[in-house]
């Protein structure tokens, strides 16, 4: 049985992230939010004292979609993601989050500056901890 993967996350997988699921961890189908949910998700209002009521419409969708086994990147807003994280065990999912490298570049400008370029490299999918 194939395993799919569901980004829970504010961005865009990159080319390296999607090669990297389907090698290491053995993800066969990489299944977005949509986009309605993909805004809910990167717009969570900072005066709600707590999130439950407003991420019923990601859980409902996910556990519509995805299967015992599955796996599920969730990044984003910390109380957001220990709510999703819970879910995720709760339902049987594998509950992942992506680890980078950082790397500075300097730039040295004519005008005697230094411009400071930070770019952040994809390592691996590691499993949240219960």
């Amino acid at each position: 049985m194939t395993t799919s993967l569901f980004p829970v996350f504010n961005h865009q997988l990159t080319p390296e992230q999607e090669s990297d699921a389907r090698t290491s961890i053995g993800v066969g189908e990489i299944i977005a939010l949509p986009p309605d949910l993909k805004e809910l998700w990167g717009q969570i209002p900072p005066h709600l004292s707590e999130l439950g009521d407003y991420l019923e419409p990601v859980k409902d969708w996910l556990a519509s979609r995805a299967k015992a086994g599955d796996y599920v990147l969730i990044q984003g807003d910390f109380g957001a993601c220990y709510i999703m994280v819970r879910f995720a065990f709760e339902n049987r999912l594998i509950p992942v989050y992506a680890t980078t490298k950082r790397e500075a570049v300097e730039e040295h400008q004519e005008d005697g500056t230094v411009k400071m370029i930070h770019q952040f490299r994809h390592q691996i999918f590691r499993k949240y901890g219960k």
